[in-house]
């Protein structure tokens, strides 16, 4: 392949410093170059003399320099990126970085291990960029005509076992419950520094066929709860990045259920929180459609109640009562603690479905039986679900701001304030902002005077 200079010619020392850190003599890092090409079919002649011209400052084309990243990368054992080998052309891996569906199931580790170290470092076009609505449609489409990855498996890098797998999914258990309870303020730190520290190194490494597959699974579990917890931190620009990126991994890991949980229960909330309902129908449907047959009954009913919260945000209350018995009716088939349903859709039960359709009566104008579901919502989350009560609250004070009963609603919302005060939730602060508007047309009343009030100390 032919070389072009880079601005100024300067000597590549990042380069230099990973081939030191490797161990490796330029010789070495060439035929290993020569390798990786061929197993991506391309006929790479690399020599130690090509080598020295890259360390002087030159930089080949086309997919040469991911090719040298991964093979640096191989070498030593975890994921290495074209930005750190000084190849990325001057570019700021910009913008693009977490927002493609990857057609190999390498790239589809090299993108999500830039997504964790970029968020890692804090770059600014992930939690500054706005959402646009085809990057949640286009991905969808993706995953609906793209076949199965035929092979996960990998031969370099240190090696995985089962129980790497299982600590992958007790950090999820663990950092959900944190979520839970605290809000994910205090927690997403944490989980970007793990995925990056330590989740990017098993992806990196060595492992079988099924332990491949399993690793994919986890990892794309503990994924979607990072793009949740960037929603609760007010963060949607990477939150679409996350679930992109949840949806690929599912993918390579040969589960169908869960790349529709992540379209229905993820990717359309996203679009409902930022005002897009036709797309929140468009991906339930296509979470239907691409995991038809290959889901529980459980499963099939958080479908059909997220296509319900998209037709109740279009207005369209016939459409929206149609997928709302749906969901009624699969929940009723659902049979409990059987050990059929997969863990990532256990939460949820009749309280999260009464939630959905909390939400559904609210934005329909029909008040009394939105109050009468967030009512239930509330009595059958537990204590340990704090923001989902708190969330659950608030719809209740709006349902009740709808029956012009604004003094009872403001008493609601300052339950739901008090729960709060002990999140660190921007999800939560968005629904009193919600409420607030709401409650304008009586802002005369001594009530909803006391409850600005207190939200105004609360903001300061």
């Amino acid at each position: 392949m032919a070389a072009r200079p880079l601005v100024a010619r300067q000597p590549n020392e990042r380069l230099q410093a990973l081939i030191q850190e490797a161990g490796c003599s330029n010789a070495g890092l060439a035929r290993r170059v020569n390798m990786v090409g061929a197993e991506r079919g391309l006929d790479l002649r690399y020599d130690k003399t090509s080598v020295a011209r890259w360390l002087r400052g030159q930089q080949p084309r086309g997919r040469a320099p991911g090719i040298i990243a991964e093979a640096l990368g191989r070498k030593l054992g975890r994921t290495v990126t074209i930005d750190e080998i000084g190849m990325a052309n001057g570019k700021n891996l910009a913008t693009g970085v977490g927002l493609q569906f990857s057609p190999t199931v390498v790239g589809a580790i090299e993108q999500v291990c830039e997504l964790w170290r970029s968020d890692v470092g804090r770059r600014e076009f992930l939690s500054g960029s706005a959402v646009a609505a085809s990057a949640l449609v286009e991905p969808s489409r993706d995953w609906l005509i793209t076949g199965a990855d035929a092979q996960v498996a990998r031969t370099a890098g240190a090696r995985v076992g089962t129980s790497d797998v299982e600590a992958v999914r007790a950090m999820t258990a663990a950092l959900t419950e944190l979520d839970h309870r605290f809000g994910s303020g205090h927690v997403r730190p944490v989980l970007a520094h793990y995925l990056n520290s330590v989740v990017s190194g098993l992806l990196s490494g060595s492992y079988r066929e099924a332990v491949g597959r399993e690793l994919f699974a986890a990892v794309a579990r503990l994924t979607e709860l990072a793009g949740y917890m960037a929603v609760d931190t007010g963060q949607p620009g990477l939150a679409q990045r996350y679930y992109i990126q949840a949806l690929r991994l599912a993918q390579a890991a040969g589960d169908r259920g869960y790349g529709g949980y992540v379209l229905a229960a993820s990717m359309s909330h996203l679009a409902a929180e930022l005002g897009n309902p036709r797309e929140i129908a468009q991906l339930a449907r296509a979470a239907q459609e691409g995991a038809r047959g290959q889901v529980t009954p459980r499963v099939e009913a958080m479908f059909h109640a997220a296509e319900a919260r998209g037709h109740a945000l279009l207005g369209d209350s016939r459409t929206c009562h149609e997928a709302a018995a749906k969901a009624v009716a699969a929940l009723e088939r659902a049979e409990p603690d059987t050990g059929d349903d997969p863990a990532w859709i256990t939460h949820f039960d009749e309280a999260y479905l009464a939630d959905e359709l909390a939400h559904c009566h609210r934005d329909l104008g029909e008040a009394e039986e939105a109050a009468r579901q967030a009512e239930d919502a509330l009595a059958g989350h537990p204590a340990s679900r704090a923001r989902r009560r708190a969330i659950g609250l608030v719809l209740l004070a709006s349902a009740q701001v709808q029956q012009r009963e604004v003094e009872h609603a403001c008493h609601t919302a300052g339950r739901a304030v008090d729960l709060l005060d002990t999140l660190r939730s921007s999800r939560g602060a968005e629904y009193l902002d919600d409420l607030q508007v709401r409650l304008e047309p009586y802002a005369a009343e001594p009530a909803v005077r006391e409850l600005g009030a207190r939200l105004e100390m609360r903001a300061a």
